[in-house]
């Protein structure tokens, strides 16, 4: 039988969102971006990459603010935050399966040998998300890429 092959991934948006509050945390605090800047920075579609936007402004990891002045800005709490979180704001909770959903409560969990696997995988995948964090990775990002993004806010 040859079926084609699937894969785990995050959504685009996710992925957007996560290299989004990269650039912004790279930043002098209070710093905003126009929505045009942040989409060629992350190569995204404008319109998209605003729905993006909305959801970490709502899940309070980053502010907008319209007018001459006006733009995103990560907050505080944006900084500090993990990966798993920002990926969380844009898709919900990650589950690798369907038997994870709900808190675990799967009707096959007592006699399923694959649900501890599938448990511990779940729990491996968000340490590792959740022990990354925006602020580290913002550091870790190219000097190159820093002074790109900082050219295009002035120019």
């Amino acid at each position: 039988m040859n079926t084609p092959a699937s894969s785990i991934q995050l959504t685009r948006g996710a992925d957007y969102a996560v290299r989004i509050m990269m650039y912004l945390a790279s930043l002098p605090e209070k710093e905003r971006v126009l929505l045009p800047v942040l989409a060629e920075t992350a190569s995204a579609p404008p319109s998209f990459l605003s729905k993006v936007l909305q959801a970490l402004t709502r899940a309070g990891l980053a502010s907008s603010r319209r007018g001459q002045l006006g733009g995103f800005e990560i907050l505080p709490r944006g900084r500090a935050a993990s990966v798993l979180e920002v990926v969380e704001a844009i898709d919900g909770p990650i589950r690798l399966n369907v038997c994870l959903l709900h808190g675990g409560n799967c009707s096959r969990e007592s006699w399923c040998p694959s649900h501890p696997v599938w448990q511990r995988a779940q729990e491996a995948m968000s340490e590792v998300l959740r022990s990354a964090k925006i602020a580290d990775l913002a550091r870790q990002l190219p000097v190159s890429e820093v002074v790109q993004i900082r050219e295009s806010l002035v120019g």
